[in-house]
């Protein structure tokens, strides 16, 4: 029986305060930087720009990236869980995520060159006007924030 590809969002102090998106293809986990996060109101569009692929090891790491020269380093297991893939083609991704804070269809669709934008498709796991980011912006691992990890803090519980 096949196990069902893994799905991480981190939520990483680098240059820029950025979530990153990381969705599991074989032995790769395909990147994208989401600037404001993702949500789970149909009608918010969220920039998305594709990074470098990671290796799975990326879907695992929460702590401070060492000697990192932008930001703190500190990188949080914001959500993670498991998709399953509804469509790719050249351009976009359809896909169901079953995370902790995130549920249900979003969709990826290339607008640019760089340029993505993550939407949440209109299912019973909508929440609109909801700002998921702003109301549950611990670690789902952890139960940290990324600034409790950058001073080094302990694990909750």
């Amino acid at each position: 029986m096949a196990t069902a590809p893994r799905f991480v969002v981190g939520l990483h102090d680098a240059t820029t305060l950025h979530f990153d998106l990381r969705l599991q293809f074989g032995k790769v986990a395909r990147s994208w930087a989401v600037p404001k996060g993702p949500s789970l109101d149909p009608a918010v569009k969220r920039l998305a720009v594709p990074v470098a692929d990671h290796g799975l090891d990326a879907l695992d790491f929460e702590g401070v990236h060492a000697g990192s020269s932008r930001g703190t380093g500190a990188v949080i297991v914001w959500d993670e869980g498991t998709y399953a893939l509804r469509s790719e083609r050249d351009g976009h991704l359809s896909f169901v995520l079953d995370g902790s804070k995130l549920h249900g269809a979003f969709a990826l669709t290339r607008t640019g060159p760089d340029r993505w934008v993550l939407v949440k498709m209109r299912d019973e796991a909508a929440l609109p006007g909801y700002d998921v980011v702003a109301q549950e912006p611990r670690s789902v691992r952890s139960g940290r924030t990324w600034q409790q990890v950058a001073r080094g803090e302990p694990a909750s519980g």
